[in-house]
């Protein structure tokens, strides 16, 4: 379908593309997305920086800018991705398609590599991806992890999971580990339970998938934490990217990854 981020974000902008992200523009870097009122971004990115596992960072940008001119000149952080979340008071209180009635000059805009990236490379590699298999969101699950706090944030690690078959688990470390900037390898592989996860069948976020007669679980960080962050940590306001309807960057896979 969309072979280059600026297509996708024309599409995300008309309103013609809603859905999630994961298999489009294949070869670009994908996001998550939070933006913070300048009072509560500095605590933020020290979170971001006590858990680069969960939050790792590609791109800050200045208070008020919605323009991200190191990882995707051109777009527009307002109404470039196919759906937002807004908390207010750590509540979700709506989702939408566009966010620039909300924009104000003191908002700060944080785009966290996102686990989409490495699915060309596992592809590539002939790992299965199932919920590109199966035309859906990736399944995420709220953990028994917390992340080490900053200031007025604090809250669990949340997860995406993949079903590998069990002769190819090692090489799904190797391929993933390879881009810690969007999560790198796997945080756990094996027994939902071990992370709190009691039925993986149903998933916090996102769409369950099938695991198939010798797949083992393997759980990969995911930029959906910050999400829960808001949750328990309640802020004034925050913006995120629905999650899976993330935003792709003109970053190539290959920038970022590591040789």
């Amino acid at each position: 379908m969309y072979e280059k981020p600026q297509d996708l974000w024309k599409a995300c902008r008309e309103g013609v593309w809603t859905r999630p992200t994961a298999g489009l523009a294949p070869g670009y870097a994908q996001a998550n997305l939070v933006i913070l009122p300048k009072e509560d971004a500095f605590d933020f990115l020290r979170l971001a920086q006590r858990n680069p596992k969960p939050i790792p960072l590609l791109e800050v940008l200045e208070t008020g800018d919605w323009e991200p001119k190191l990882t995707a000149p051109g777009a527009d952080l307002r109404t470039d991705l196919p759906a937002y979340r807004v908390y207010r008071n750590g509540e979700l209180t709506e989702e939408r398609q566009e966010i620039r009635d909300l924009w104000r000059d003191d908002l700060v805009s944080f785009l966290i590599g996102c686990s989409f990236t490495f699915e060309t490379p596992l592809l590539a590699a002939g790992l299965p991806v199932r919920h590109i298999e199966c035309g859906c969101n990736v399944p995420m699950y709220r953990t028994n992890r917390m992340c080490i706090p900053s200031g007025r944030f604090s809250g669990p690690m949340v997860v995406s999971m993949r079903p590998i078959p069990a002769h190819l688990v090692a090489k799904a470390v190797t391929v993933t580990a390879r881009f810690p900037a969007v999560h790198g390898a796997p945080v756990h592989i094996g027994d939902p339970a071990a992370l709190g996860i009691a039925d993986v069948g149903r998933p916090d976020y996102g769409d369950p998938v099938p695991i198939n007669p010798g797949e083992v679980p393997v759980f990969w960080a995911c930029g959906v934490t910050p999400q829960a962050v808001a949750l328990q940590s309640k802020p004034a306001f925050m913006i995120t990217h629905a999650p899976g309807h993330m935003f792709v960057t003109s970053v190539l896979d290959e920038e970022i990854a590591n040789s």
